[in-house]
């Protein structure tokens, strides 16, 4: 289910540069730095986050650091009817990191952890034995060029503001 918000007007913007520049500053911390109070503070965060806006409150853990230093991504092509059950088996594959859906000649783009090729291959093989996944196309991981960021879209957002 998607959630929609209200445009984001300064002050949202501000909160958030704010948080992604000190994902762990306090509600105090950030009212003193935004020169606000801790209620409007406490009040936007809350608004924020029924709107939608932050994605996950999880720490990022890093698969390498699990011992699952391969990394690749599986395009793969499915039977679209078959789709809402090819998703409950792919999210009790314990090596798919993300799932994402696409337009075009593929149909999901799995994101996936392994201990070595060999475990790649394995769960490769998994991956192709869900009822409805028709072929998979995999490229490993040679290392993150740009990680998920959010700062220059917070950039573009302010000019609009």
């Amino acid at each position: 289910m998607f959630r929609t918000m209200s445009k984001l007007d300064a002050v949202d913007l501000d909160l958030l540069r704010a948080l992604s520049a000190d994902p762990r500053a306090t509600v105090v911390a950030l009212a003193e730095k935004l020169g606000l109070s801790r209620n409007t503070v406490q009040a936007r965060m809350s608004r924020l986050e029924r709107g939608g806006v932050f994605l996950s409150f999880e720490r990022t853990l890093s698969a390498d650091a699990l011992g699952f230093p391969i990394e690749a991504f599986l395009q793969v092509t499915v039977r679209q009817a078959e789709l809402p059950a090819i998703r409950e088996n792919l999210a009790k594959v314990p090596e798919v990191l993300q799932a994402h859906g696409l337009s075009g000649q593929v149909d999901l783009l799995v994101r996936v952890a392994c201990r070595d090729t060999q475990h790649l291959f394995d769960t490769d093989a998994r991956i192709l034995a869900i009822e409805g996944v028709e072929r998979t196309e995999t490229s490993l991981v040679m290392g993150e060029v740009i990680g998920y960021r959010v700062g220059p879209l917070m950039e573009l957002a302010r000019e609009d503001v």
